[in-house]
């Protein structure tokens, strides 16, 4: 099956866009609640048991 220009270019551009709104206001939205500290907490927990310090 060929799939190639299936859609549109400016179909494929509106749903990078729109995938790249959302993505970014779901970043913003967990820095504002302020899940930050807990990422970098859990990947810095994650490193340490990698390397077999934690």
């Amino acid at each position: 099956m060929k799939f190639t220009g299936k859609y549109s270019t400016r179909v494929k551009f509106a749903a990078q866009l729109m995938l790249i709104v959302t993505a970014t206001a779901f970043v913003c939205l967990g820095a504002y609640r302020g899940e930050v500290e807990t990422v970098f907490a859990k990947a810095i927990r994650l490193c340490l048991e990698c390397v077999g310090i934690g």
